[in-house]
């Protein structure tokens, strides 16, 4: 699959700390790719450095094969970028928002204006003011502004904050849309790791600087699943399934161990009854991605 954006071993030194230590990931088009850090992760920095804000003590930033330090301006027309929530002018209307920043970008056309519309789904209230807009309108309206330039890469910094349970899955539905549809590669940091779990094609997971982690989020999840054991009496199971497979401890009255192949399961349930011991429950459990994030980063707090 196309690579749409790569980060080559970079490197951010602010006086003498080094903030961010080599990282190195790519985005393909037509995926959504979640960024998750903890405070002071670097996740912020590394955003920064992406969009053309900072410069990065080493290492290379390419968009759509172009150079970013080399080549800003070439590079810098395929990223669009919202940070939080959006700074929009509440006495225009939402059409006369997008006519402003539009002026900013040579060739964008009215018809263009139009089709960004329609892609965010405002065509509706596009001409009422923004400050009669709900908060998920006015992301909505900062997406659009974004997309005005056509990019091949958006970068969403906490799109999802503040909205309702209702706004936020509204919100993880279009993202989706627009990577499925418009085929970009979205690039999405958040502290709702929920979300992320169903938002996300593939993750990072960044601490103290370096990204720890990247995967698909259900192959993330499949390699720390696990086997719950409901068995009597305990003592002896817990000594059979020891010399089977590796038994991770007890947890809520029963036994846990790795989650392996269904061979192994039945073998262990085999051994189990064979030595009189009473099997009421065998449960296949996946973490969630929160469980995951602070087995990783050892309990640090979400950015």
């Amino acid at each position: 699959m196309e690579e749409t954006l790569v980060v080559q071993h970079v490197r951010k030194t602010i006086g003498k700390k080094e903030i961010i230590k080599g990282l190195s990931f790519s985005l393909k088009k037509g995926e959504v790719f979640g960024f998750l850090g903890p405070n002071g992760a670097g996740k912020t920095t590394t955003i920064r450095m992406l969009v053309g804000l900072i410069r990065p003590t080493s290492g290379k930033i390419s968009i759509c094969g172009y150079d970013l330090q080399k080549q800003f301006t070439k590079a810098i027309q395929h990223i669009g970028c919202i940070v939080e929530n959006p700074e929009l002018y509440p006495y225009l209307s939402g059409w006369e928002n997008l006519e402003h920043f539009a002026r900013m970008v040579p060739g964008i056309t009215a018809h263009r204006i139009q089709e960004v519309v329609e892609l965010v789904g405002l065509q509706n209230r596009i001409h009422d003011l923004v400050r009669t807009y709900s908060l998920g309108m006015r992301q909505r309206l900062g997406i659009a502004q974004a997309l005005l330039g056509k990019p091949t890469v958006l970068i969403l910094d906490e799109p999802t904050n503040g909205l309702d349970p209702v706004g936020i899955r509204e919100m993880r539905q279009f993202i989706r849309s627009l990577a499925e549809k418009e085929q970009l590669s979205v690039l999405v940091s958040s502290h709702l790791l929920s979300e992320i779990q169903l938002m996300c094609d593939r993750v990072a997971i960044m601490s103290k600087g370096q990204i720890i982690r990247i995967d698909t989020v259900e192959h993330l999840l499949q390699e720390q699943a696990r086997t719950y054991w409901s068995v009597d009496p305990i003592d002896t199971a817990k000594q059979i399934l020891q010399n089977e497979t590796t038994l991770l401890g007890e947890k809520d009255g029963a036994l846990v161990t790795i989650y392996e192949s269904n061979e192994t399961i039945a073998r262990c349930n085999a051994r189990l009854i064979e030595a009189g011991v009473y099997v009421s429950g065998i449960e296949r459990k996946l973490p969630t991605l929160e469980d995951l994030f602070i087995e990783l980063t050892g309990g640090e707090t979400i950015d």
